[in-house]
Protein backbone atom coordinates (compact mmCIF):
# COMPACT_ATOMS: atom_id res chain seq x y z
CA UNK A 1 0.00 0.00 0.00
CA UNK A 2 1.26 3.48 -0.88
CA UNK A 3 0.98 6.17 1.78
CA UNK A 4 0.83 8.76 -0.99
CA UNK A 5 -2.00 6.77 -2.63
CA UNK A 6 -3.91 6.68 0.65
CA UNK A 7 -3.56 10.45 1.02
CA UNK A 8 -4.63 11.07 -2.58
CA UNK A 9 -7.69 8.87 -2.03
CA UNK A 10 -8.71 10.82 1.07
CA UNK A 11 -8.23 14.08 -0.85
CA UNK A 12 -10.60 12.85 -3.56
CA UNK A 13 -13.06 11.88 -0.82
CA UNK A 14 -12.93 15.41 0.64
CA UNK A 15 -13.32 16.92 -2.85
CA UNK A 16 -16.48 14.97 -3.69
CA UNK A 17 -18.00 15.74 -0.30
CA UNK A 18 -17.26 19.40 -0.93
CA UNK A 19 -19.10 19.07 -4.27
CA UNK A 20 -22.02 17.44 -2.48
CA UNK A 21 -22.14 20.25 0.06
CA UNK A 22 -22.11 22.75 -2.82
CA UNK A 23 -25.29 21.24 -4.25
CA UNK A 24 -26.85 21.33 -0.78
CA UNK A 25 -25.97 25.03 -0.54
CA UNK A 26 -27.54 25.72 -3.94
CA UNK A 27 -30.65 23.72 -3.13
CA UNK A 28 -31.22 25.42 0.22
CA UNK A 29 -30.57 28.86 -1.27
CA UNK A 30 -33.13 28.18 -4.02
CA UNK A 31 -35.75 26.47 -1.89
CA UNK A 32 -38.07 29.40 -2.61
CA UNK A 33 -37.17 29.85 -6.30
CA UNK A 34 -40.10 29.31 -8.67
CA UNK A 35 -39.64 26.20 -10.80
CA UNK A 36 -36.19 25.40 -9.39
CA UNK A 37 -35.09 21.76 -9.71
CA UNK A 38 -32.81 20.33 -7.03
CA UNK A 39 -29.31 19.12 -7.85
CA UNK A 40 -27.51 16.17 -6.31
CA UNK A 41 -24.14 14.47 -6.46
CA UNK A 42 -23.67 10.78 -7.20
CA UNK A 43 -20.34 9.08 -6.46
CA UNK A 44 -18.44 6.86 -8.85
CA UNK A 45 -15.41 4.80 -7.79
CA UNK A 46 -12.11 4.83 -9.67
CA UNK A 47 -10.33 1.58 -8.78
CA UNK A 48 -6.71 0.81 -9.64
CA UNK A 49 -5.55 -2.61 -10.87
CA UNK A 50 -4.96 -4.68 -7.75
CA UNK A 51 -3.68 -7.84 -9.41
CA UNK A 52 -0.54 -7.74 -7.24
CA UNK A 53 -0.39 -8.86 -3.63
CA UNK A 54 -0.36 -5.30 -2.29
CA UNK A 55 -3.45 -3.15 -2.41
CA UNK A 56 -3.41 0.21 -4.15
CA UNK A 57 -6.17 2.59 -3.16
CA UNK A 58 -8.01 4.39 -5.94
CA UNK A 59 -10.23 7.43 -5.67
CA UNK A 60 -13.79 8.63 -6.06
CA UNK A 61 -15.29 11.16 -8.44
CA UNK A 62 -18.55 13.10 -8.37
CA UNK A 63 -21.26 13.09 -11.03
CA UNK A 64 -23.82 15.91 -10.93
CA UNK A 65 -27.50 15.07 -11.36
CA UNK A 66 -30.52 17.38 -11.63
CA UNK A 67 -34.08 16.31 -10.81
CA UNK A 68 -35.52 18.35 -13.69
CA UNK A 69 -38.25 15.84 -14.51
CA UNK A 70 -39.53 15.82 -10.92
CA UNK A 71 -42.73 17.86 -10.53
CA UNK A 72 -42.76 20.57 -7.89
CA UNK A 73 -45.81 21.52 -5.83
CA UNK A 74 -48.26 23.91 -7.50
CA UNK A 75 -49.21 26.92 -5.41
CA UNK A 76 -51.99 29.35 -6.27
CA UNK A 77 -51.33 33.08 -6.66
CA UNK A 78 -53.44 36.18 -7.23
CA UNK A 79 -51.98 36.93 -10.70
CA UNK A 80 -53.65 35.53 -13.79
CA UNK A 81 -50.37 35.70 -15.74
CA UNK A 82 -48.60 33.39 -13.28
CA UNK A 83 -48.40 29.98 -14.97
CA UNK A 84 -47.56 26.50 -13.74
CA UNK A 85 -47.22 23.32 -15.76
CA UNK A 86 -49.01 20.26 -14.43
CA UNK A 87 -47.23 17.39 -16.15
CA UNK A 88 -44.48 17.30 -18.73
CA UNK A 89 -43.13 20.21 -20.69
CA UNK A 90 -41.31 23.51 -20.49
CA UNK A 91 -42.14 27.07 -21.42
CA UNK A 92 -40.23 28.37 -24.43
CA UNK A 93 -38.64 31.72 -23.54
CA UNK A 94 -36.21 34.14 -25.12
CA UNK A 95 -33.57 36.46 -23.72
CA UNK A 96 -32.74 39.96 -24.90
CA UNK A 97 -30.25 38.65 -27.46
CA UNK A 98 -32.85 36.42 -29.10
CA UNK A 99 -31.60 33.07 -27.78
CA UNK A 100 -34.23 30.40 -27.06
CA UNK A 101 -34.36 28.56 -23.72
CA UNK A 102 -36.63 26.23 -21.77
CA UNK A 103 -37.89 26.93 -18.27
CA UNK A 104 -40.48 25.91 -15.68
CA UNK A 105 -40.33 29.31 -13.97
CA UNK A 106 -43.75 30.74 -14.84
CA UNK A 107 -44.00 33.85 -12.66
CA UNK A 108 -44.73 36.14 -15.60
CA UNK A 109 -45.55 39.84 -15.41
CA UNK A 110 -45.87 42.50 -18.10
CA UNK A 111 -43.00 44.90 -18.71
CA UNK A 112 -43.30 48.49 -19.94
CA UNK A 113 -43.74 47.21 -23.50
CA UNK A 114 -46.47 44.71 -22.59
CA UNK A 115 -44.31 41.58 -22.98
CA UNK A 116 -44.69 38.79 -20.44
CA UNK A 117 -41.38 38.34 -18.59
CA UNK A 118 -40.49 35.99 -15.75
CA UNK A 119 -38.32 36.87 -12.75
CA UNK A 120 -35.14 36.11 -14.72
CA UNK A 121 -36.13 38.53 -17.50
CA UNK A 122 -36.93 35.86 -20.10
CA UNK A 123 -39.86 36.67 -22.43
CA UNK A 124 -42.62 34.07 -22.85
CA UNK A 125 -43.12 32.98 -26.47
CA UNK A 126 -46.26 31.85 -28.27
CA UNK A 127 -48.05 31.66 -31.61
CA UNK A 128 -50.14 34.63 -32.70
CA UNK A 129 -53.65 33.31 -33.38
CA UNK A 130 -55.53 36.61 -33.50
CA UNK A 131 -56.06 36.12 -37.23
CA UNK A 132 -56.68 32.37 -37.10
CA UNK A 133 -55.15 29.19 -35.73
CA UNK A 134 -51.46 28.41 -35.99
CA UNK A 135 -50.05 24.88 -35.88
CA UNK A 136 -46.79 24.48 -33.94
CA UNK A 137 -43.56 23.53 -35.64
CA UNK A 138 -42.79 20.22 -33.92
CA UNK A 139 -39.01 20.25 -34.30
CA UNK A 140 -38.17 23.92 -33.87
CA UNK A 141 -39.13 27.37 -32.68
CA UNK A 142 -40.21 28.85 -36.02
CA UNK A 143 -43.30 31.04 -35.85
CA UNK A 144 -42.92 31.87 -32.16
CA UNK A 145 -43.05 35.48 -31.02
CA UNK A 146 -43.08 37.35 -27.75
CA UNK A 147 -46.51 37.38 -26.14
CA UNK A 148 -47.49 41.03 -25.87
CA UNK A 149 -50.66 42.04 -24.06
CA UNK A 150 -49.95 45.74 -23.71
CA UNK A 151 -50.88 47.00 -27.18
CA UNK A 152 -54.49 45.80 -27.29
CA UNK A 153 -56.68 48.67 -28.48
CA UNK A 154 -60.42 49.17 -28.67
CA UNK A 155 -62.04 46.41 -30.68
CA UNK A 156 -65.48 45.89 -32.14
CA UNK A 157 -66.74 42.56 -33.44
CA UNK A 158 -69.59 42.54 -35.92
CA UNK A 159 -72.48 40.15 -35.37
CA UNK A 160 -72.59 37.19 -37.74
CA UNK A 161 -74.54 34.53 -35.84
CA UNK A 162 -77.85 34.75 -33.98
CA UNK A 163 -80.31 32.20 -32.71
CA UNK A 164 -83.75 32.24 -31.15
CA UNK A 165 -86.11 29.45 -30.18
CA UNK A 166 -89.61 30.88 -29.84
CA UNK A 167 -92.87 29.00 -29.42
CA UNK A 168 -95.64 29.98 -31.82
CA UNK A 169 -99.25 29.57 -30.61
CA UNK A 170 -100.76 26.59 -32.43
CA UNK A 171 -104.31 27.97 -32.08
CA UNK A 172 -103.56 31.35 -33.69
CA UNK A 173 -105.74 32.51 -36.57
CA UNK A 174 -104.35 32.73 -40.05
CA UNK A 175 -103.68 36.26 -41.33
CA UNK A 176 -104.94 37.53 -44.69
CA UNK A 177 -102.26 38.10 -47.30
CA UNK A 178 -102.83 41.88 -47.33
CA UNK A 179 -102.26 42.08 -43.58
CA UNK A 180 -99.18 39.86 -43.33
CA UNK A 181 -96.02 41.49 -41.92
CA UNK A 182 -94.31 40.94 -45.27
CA UNK A 183 -96.89 43.28 -46.89
CA UNK A 184 -95.57 46.11 -44.67
CA UNK A 185 -99.01 47.67 -44.23
CA UNK A 186 -100.22 49.71 -41.29
CA UNK A 187 -102.87 47.04 -40.72
CA UNK A 188 -100.28 44.25 -40.34
CA UNK A 189 -101.24 41.46 -37.99
CA UNK A 190 -98.94 38.97 -36.28
CA UNK A 191 -98.83 36.49 -33.39
CA UNK A 192 -95.34 37.25 -32.14
CA UNK A 193 -92.65 39.91 -32.30
CA UNK A 194 -89.12 39.92 -30.86
CA UNK A 195 -86.37 42.51 -31.27
CA UNK A 196 -82.71 41.46 -31.41
CA UNK A 197 -79.74 43.74 -30.74
CA UNK A 198 -76.78 43.15 -33.07
CA UNK A 199 -73.61 45.06 -34.06
CA UNK A 200 -72.16 45.99 -37.41
CA UNK A 201 -68.46 45.68 -38.26
CA UNK A 202 -67.76 49.09 -36.66
CA UNK A 203 -69.53 48.16 -33.44
CA UNK A 204 -72.62 50.30 -34.11
CA UNK A 205 -75.79 48.96 -32.54
CA UNK A 206 -78.33 47.57 -35.00
CA UNK A 207 -81.73 46.40 -33.79
CA UNK A 208 -83.89 44.15 -35.96
CA UNK A 209 -87.55 43.28 -35.44
CA UNK A 210 -88.55 39.68 -36.07
CA UNK A 211 -92.26 39.00 -36.74
CA UNK A 212 -94.15 35.70 -36.91
CA UNK A 213 -97.59 35.38 -38.51
CA UNK A 214 -99.66 32.31 -39.36
CA UNK A 215 -100.51 32.02 -43.07
CA UNK A 216 -102.18 28.61 -43.12
CA UNK A 217 -102.47 25.24 -41.38
CA UNK A 218 -99.12 24.45 -39.75
CA UNK A 219 -97.49 27.17 -41.86
CA UNK A 220 -96.00 30.45 -40.64
CA UNK A 221 -94.24 33.46 -42.06
CA UNK A 222 -91.09 34.86 -40.41
CA UNK A 223 -90.09 38.39 -41.41
CA UNK A 224 -87.20 40.62 -40.30
CA UNK A 225 -87.24 44.45 -40.44
CA UNK A 226 -84.74 47.17 -39.58
CA UNK A 227 -86.08 48.81 -36.42
CA UNK A 228 -84.64 52.18 -37.50
CA UNK A 229 -87.10 52.14 -40.43
CA UNK A 230 -90.17 51.75 -38.22
CA UNK A 231 -92.85 54.46 -38.01
CA UNK A 232 -94.44 54.99 -34.64
CA UNK A 233 -92.54 51.95 -33.36
CA UNK A 234 -93.92 49.56 -36.00
CA UNK A 235 -95.70 49.28 -39.33
CA UNK A 236 -95.39 50.54 -41.87
CA UNK A 237 -91.60 50.51 -42.17
CA UNK A 238 -89.97 52.99 -44.54
CA UNK A 239 -88.10 50.12 -46.19
CA UNK A 240 -89.07 46.57 -47.01
CA UNK A 241 -88.20 43.38 -45.14
CA UNK A 242 -84.52 42.57 -44.67
CA UNK A 243 -85.31 38.85 -44.82
CA UNK A 244 -88.28 36.50 -44.74
CA UNK A 245 -88.96 32.78 -44.88
CA UNK A 246 -91.76 30.24 -44.55
CA UNK A 247 -91.81 27.77 -41.67
CA UNK A 248 -93.67 24.45 -41.93
CA UNK A 249 -94.46 22.41 -38.83
CA UNK A 250 -95.24 18.75 -38.28
CA UNK A 251 -98.83 18.56 -36.96
CA UNK A 252 -98.00 15.43 -34.94
CA UNK A 253 -95.38 17.05 -32.67
CA UNK A 254 -95.39 20.79 -33.36
CA UNK A 255 -91.80 21.04 -34.58
CA UNK A 256 -90.34 21.99 -37.94
CA UNK A 257 -90.57 19.50 -40.76
CA UNK A 258 -87.19 18.27 -42.04
CA UNK A 259 -87.97 19.92 -45.37
CA UNK A 260 -88.78 23.31 -43.84
CA UNK A 261 -86.47 26.31 -43.76
CA UNK A 262 -84.87 26.84 -40.35
CA UNK A 263 -82.79 29.98 -40.79
CA UNK A 264 -82.64 33.41 -42.44
CA UNK A 265 -79.77 35.49 -43.73
CA UNK A 266 -80.21 39.11 -42.65
CA UNK A 267 -78.05 41.66 -44.56
CA UNK A 268 -77.72 44.71 -42.33
CA UNK A 269 -74.12 45.89 -42.67
CA UNK A 270 -72.84 45.16 -46.20
CA UNK A 271 -70.87 43.15 -46.94
CA UNK A 272 -71.56 41.48 -43.59
CA UNK A 273 -74.73 39.59 -42.80
CA UNK A 274 -76.39 37.99 -39.81
CA UNK A 275 -77.38 34.34 -39.95
CA UNK A 276 -80.51 33.90 -37.82
CA UNK A 277 -80.90 30.28 -36.75
CA UNK A 278 -84.43 29.16 -35.86
CA UNK A 279 -83.63 25.51 -35.23
CA UNK A 280 -85.77 24.26 -32.36
CA UNK A 281 -88.70 26.63 -32.93
CA UNK A 282 -92.02 25.05 -31.97
CA UNK A 283 -95.75 25.42 -32.64
CA UNK A 284 -97.52 24.28 -29.48
CA UNK A 285 -100.80 24.99 -27.76
CA UNK A 286 -99.62 27.87 -25.61
CA UNK A 287 -98.83 31.56 -26.03
CA UNK A 288 -95.95 33.18 -27.87
CA UNK A 289 -92.71 33.09 -25.88
CA UNK A 290 -88.97 33.29 -26.52
CA UNK A 291 -87.06 31.46 -23.77
CA UNK A 292 -83.77 31.57 -25.70
CA UNK A 293 -82.22 34.27 -27.91
CA UNK A 294 -78.52 34.93 -28.55
CA UNK A 295 -76.51 37.23 -30.83
CA UNK A 296 -72.71 37.30 -31.08
CA UNK A 297 -70.53 40.38 -31.59
CA UNK A 298 -69.79 43.34 -29.36
CA UNK A 299 -69.53 47.14 -29.48
CA UNK A 300 -66.13 48.90 -29.22
CA UNK A 301 -64.53 47.89 -25.94
CA UNK A 302 -61.08 47.83 -24.39
CA UNK A 303 -59.30 44.85 -22.89
CA UNK A 304 -59.97 44.63 -19.18
CA UNK A 305 -57.84 41.63 -18.33
CA UNK A 306 -55.96 38.68 -19.78
CA UNK A 307 -56.99 35.09 -19.13
CA UNK A 308 -55.05 31.95 -20.02
CA UNK A 309 -56.73 28.59 -20.50
CA UNK A 310 -55.36 25.19 -19.53
CA UNK A 311 -54.79 24.53 -23.24
CA UNK A 312 -52.43 27.51 -23.44
CA UNK A 313 -54.71 29.94 -25.29
CA UNK A 314 -54.28 33.54 -24.16
CA UNK A 315 -57.55 35.49 -24.22
CA UNK A 316 -58.06 39.22 -24.09
CA UNK A 317 -61.26 39.76 -22.11
CA UNK A 318 -62.99 43.02 -23.01
CA UNK A 319 -65.11 45.20 -20.74
CA UNK A 320 -68.30 43.73 -22.13
CA UNK A 321 -67.17 40.19 -21.37
CA UNK A 322 -66.17 39.24 -24.93
CA UNK A 323 -63.09 36.99 -24.92
CA UNK A 324 -60.83 37.10 -27.97
CA UNK A 325 -58.12 34.45 -28.49
CA UNK A 326 -54.79 36.20 -29.01
CA UNK A 327 -51.93 33.72 -28.57
CA UNK A 328 -51.31 30.00 -28.22
CA UNK A 329 -48.66 29.13 -25.63
CA UNK A 330 -46.77 25.97 -26.64
CA UNK A 331 -44.83 23.56 -24.47
CA UNK A 332 -41.53 21.88 -25.31
CA UNK A 333 -40.27 18.47 -24.22
CA UNK A 334 -37.09 16.42 -24.63
CA UNK A 335 -36.61 12.63 -24.32
CA UNK A 336 -34.39 12.97 -21.21
CA UNK A 337 -35.20 16.12 -19.26
CA UNK A 338 -32.72 15.32 -16.47
CA UNK A 339 -29.88 15.67 -18.98
CA UNK A 340 -30.71 19.24 -19.95
CA UNK A 341 -27.96 21.78 -19.35
CA UNK A 342 -28.83 24.13 -16.50
CA UNK A 343 -28.22 27.82 -17.18
CA UNK A 344 -28.49 31.01 -15.12
CA UNK A 345 -32.01 32.29 -14.61
CA UNK A 346 -33.50 28.84 -13.97
CA UNK A 347 -33.35 28.10 -17.70
CA UNK A 348 -32.27 25.02 -19.62
CA UNK A 349 -30.76 24.20 -22.99
CA UNK A 350 -30.90 20.95 -24.92
CA UNK A 351 -27.81 18.72 -25.06
CA UNK A 352 -26.82 15.58 -26.93
CA UNK A 353 -27.72 13.53 -23.86
CA UNK A 354 -31.15 15.18 -23.44
CA UNK A 355 -32.20 14.68 -27.05
CA UNK A 356 -33.85 17.09 -29.46
CA UNK A 357 -36.62 19.49 -28.46
CA UNK A 358 -40.20 18.66 -29.51
CA UNK A 359 -42.79 21.45 -29.46
CA UNK A 360 -46.51 20.82 -28.94
CA UNK A 361 -49.73 22.15 -27.48
CA UNK A 362 -50.72 21.83 -23.79
CA UNK A 363 -53.13 18.98 -22.97
CA UNK A 364 -52.12 17.04 -26.07
CA UNK A 365 -50.62 13.55 -25.52
CA UNK A 366 -47.12 13.86 -24.07
CA UNK A 367 -47.63 17.42 -22.84
CA UNK A 368 -48.91 18.77 -19.53
CA UNK A 369 -51.66 21.30 -18.88
CA UNK A 370 -51.24 24.93 -17.88
CA UNK A 371 -52.56 26.19 -14.56
CA UNK A 372 -53.25 29.93 -14.63
CA UNK A 373 -52.92 31.91 -11.42
CA UNK A 374 -50.40 29.46 -9.99
CA UNK A 375 -46.68 28.77 -9.93
CA UNK A 376 -44.63 25.60 -9.56
CA UNK A 377 -42.60 25.66 -6.39
CA UNK A 378 -39.05 24.36 -6.03
CA UNK A 379 -38.85 20.57 -5.61
CA UNK A 380 -36.25 20.97 -2.84
CA UNK A 381 -37.08 19.13 0.40
CA UNK A 382 -35.38 21.00 3.23
CA UNK A 383 -35.28 18.01 5.59
CA UNK A 384 -33.52 15.90 2.96
CA UNK A 385 -30.96 18.62 2.29
CA UNK A 386 -30.12 19.06 5.97
CA UNK A 387 -29.71 15.29 6.34
CA UNK A 388 -27.33 15.21 3.36
CA UNK A 389 -25.41 18.13 4.83
CA UNK A 390 -24.84 16.25 8.11
CA UNK A 391 -23.79 13.10 6.24
CA UNK A 392 -21.34 15.01 4.05
CA UNK A 393 -19.89 16.85 7.03
CA UNK A 394 -19.18 13.56 8.80
CA UNK A 395 -17.72 12.01 5.66
CA UNK A 396 -15.53 15.04 5.00
CA UNK A 397 -14.24 14.90 8.59
CA UNK A 398 -13.51 11.18 8.29
CA UNK A 399 -11.58 11.68 5.05
CA UNK A 400 -9.56 14.46 6.65
CA UNK A 401 -8.68 12.10 9.50
CA UNK A 402 -7.44 9.54 6.97
CA UNK A 403 -5.32 12.22 5.33
CA UNK A 404 -3.97 13.30 8.74
CA UNK A 405 -3.13 9.67 9.62
CA UNK A 406 -1.26 9.28 6.34
CA UNK A 407 0.63 12.47 7.04
CA UNK A 408 1.59 11.21 10.52
CA UNK A 409 2.81 7.92 9.07
CA UNK A 410 4.90 9.84 6.55
CA UNK A 411 6.49 11.72 9.46
CA UNK A 412 7.29 8.39 11.14
CA UNK A 413 8.78 7.04 7.93
CA UNK A 414 10.97 10.10 7.39
CA UNK A 415 12.14 10.09 11.03
CA UNK A 416 13.61 6.58 10.57
CA UNK A 417 16.50 8.16 8.70
CA UNK A 418 17.35 10.50 11.56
Amino acid sequence: MSLYGMMRTSVSGMAVQADRLSTVADNIANAGTTGYKRSSIEFSTQVLDNATASYESGSVRSVARSAISQQGAIRGTSSGTDLAISGEGFFVVQDESGEFFLTRAGSFITDDSGNLLNAAGFALLGYNISDGTSAPVANGFAGLEKINVGSLALKAVGSTQASMIPNLPANADAVAAADLPSANAASAEYSGKTSLLAYDSLGNEKTVDVYFAKIGPETWEAVVYDKDAATNGGFPYTSGPLAQTTLEFDPSNGYLLPTSANSMTVPFAPPASLELDLTGISQLGTGYSVPTANVDGNPPASVERVEIGSNGIVYGVYQNGYAEPLYQIPLATVPSADNLRALPGNAYAATIESGDVVVGIPEQPGFGALVSGAIEESNVDMATELTIMIESQRSYTANSKVFQTGSDLMDVLISLKR
